[in-house]
C-alpha cells in the first residue's frame, strides 16, 4: 500500500469519529428516552420512580454530556455540510474545525449553570 494512501490520525480523522460517536450517543438516548416515556402508560407509579432518579447529581453530569453531544454533533454537521456544498470548503475545513471547536468551548461554558446548577445547589445547599 503506497504510503500517501494511509490517514495519519489528523484533525479530520477525530472529527469524523467524534460525529460518529455522538451521534451513536444520541440515538441510545433517543431510544431510552422513549421507552422511559412509554412507561407512563404502563405504569405511572413506576414512571415517577424513574423521573425520581433523573434528579440527582450524577444524572445532572450525563445531562452536561448529553448537551455536549448534541452542541458537537450540531456544529460539526454545519461544518460538514459546509465543506460538503461550498466550493471552498474542503480548502478550509481545518480551520473550520477549529471555530467549531471554539464555539462548542464557549457554548458547554455557558451550559455549565443552566444544566449543573441544580446538582450543586443540591449537593452543597444554595
Amino acid at each position: 500500500m503506497p504510503a500517501g494512501t494511509l490517514y495519519r490520525g489528523r484533525e479530520g480523522m477525530w472529527s469524523w469519529v467524534a460525529h460518529r460517536v455522538t451521534g451513536v450517543l444520541i440515538f441510545f438516548f433517543l431510544f431510552v428516552h422513549v421507552l422511559d416515556t412509554a412507561l407512563v402508560r404502563v405504569s405511572p407509579e413506576a414512571y415517577d420512580k424513574v423521573v425520581a432518579t433523573y434528579k440527582t447529581p450524577i444524572v445532572a453530569l450525563l445531562e452536561y454530556g448529553l448537551v455536549a453531544a448534541i452542541l458537537f454533533h450540531a456544529l460539526n454537521g454545519l461544518r460538514v455540510i459546509a465543506v460538503d456544498f461550498w466550493s471552498n470548503g474542503p480548502r478550509h475545513q481545518k480551520k473550520m474545525l477549529w471555530i467549531v471547536l471554539g464555539v462548542w468551548v464557549v457554548l458547554m461554558i455557558g451550559a455549565l449553570y443552566p444544566v449543573l446548577g441544580h446538582a450543586v445547589r443540591e449537593l452543597w445547599g444554595s
